[in-house]
């Protein structure tokens, strides 16, 4: 399958944003962008902490909804898909963020871009953990 323009382009523009956002929140405000960090610590957080958390959140939810305002290729739910496969993923994904010390966008975009070791390892484990886990859920499980 050829990757077309159509997908070429958002894709791009949505990495160079992601990129910039993580940038700037860095520079700006010397915080990473890993968004479970910044969720968690929102329940936590001072006044005067919480404000810059809330704003990103939102960006993250308001950059998501321009998209599929946007584009008519917007990726659509897909309804048959098991809710006790959903909530067994959260929590899953949950406690491997924790485990992990940050998330995908914590260690994939800010730590590999910080050049760090921890990062680069655990980016490498989260990617081995979701092949492992396509190939059991569509495979061994047969849920399409």
């Amino acid at each position: 399958m050829a990757i077309g323009i159509n997908t070429f382009l958002p894709a791009l523009l949505g990495g160079a944003l992601i990129g910039l956002a993580a940038t700037l929140l860095l520079w700006l405000n010397g915080r990473l962008a890993g968004i479970s960090g910044i969720l968690w610590s929102l329940f936590f957080a001072k006044a005067s902490d919480a404000l810059w958390r809330i704003l990103f959140l939102i960006g993250v939810i308001v950059g998501a909804a321009l998209y599929y305002v946007m584009f008519d290729n917007a990726p659509v739910a897909r309804e048959t898909f098991p809710v006790w496969l959903l909530v067994v993923s959260g929590f899953l994904v949950g406690y491997g963020t924790s485990l992990g010390n940050g998330c995908t966008s914590g260690h994939g975009v800010c730590g590999l871009g910080r050049l760090s070791l921890r990062s680069l390892v655990a980016t490498v484990v989260f990617l081995l953990a979701a092949i492992i886990t396509t190939f059991v859920v569509r495979h061994l499980l047969g849920v399409m």
